[in-house]
């Protein structure tokens, strides 16, 4: 089997994985159905980590309720665009030089230290109580 098949074989095992777990959020909530898996982190310390409310959000999302999905988790809405151009700029090849300015300005080392510092000042201002 040659390397293109091989790459071709992954990547439909990767999307059939993914829409799989598309339909799969969208069909089950996870506020009801005890089979999803539950924050280890909120678990030991009643404190609520960064993706606490992913899966509740996912579920909101894909069913249309916005406002749900970003009061389950404001985080995970407001970096999607973020990770769909992380995804486009990975698998667009190959990249012009403005392509690859921008990958470099948004995934560069930089960027990773600014987006590290917006994980947790969220992880912070989500657990404190006003």
């Amino acid at each position: 089997m040659s390397e293109v098949n091989t790459k071709t074989y992954y990547y439909i095992g990767f999307a059939l994985l993914g829409l799989g777990l598309l339909v799969f959020y969208k069909t089950y909530n996870p506020e009801v159905h005890s089979y999803f898996p539950k924050c280890p982190f909120l678990s030991l310390t009643g404190l609520q980590c960064p993706g606490c409310g992913s899966q509740r959000a996912v579920h909101h999302l894909l069913n249309g309720h916005f406002v749900n999905a970003f009061k389950q988790n404001a985080l995970l809405l407001l970096a999607m665009p973020y990770v769909l151009l992380g995804l486009f700029l990975e698998f667009k090849k190959p990249l012009s030089k403005k392509l690859l300015n921008i990958r470099k300005r948004f995934f560069g080392s930089t960027a990773i230290w600014c987006i590290l510092g917006i994980i947790f000042t969220f992880w912070i201002f989500r657990n404190l109580t006003f």
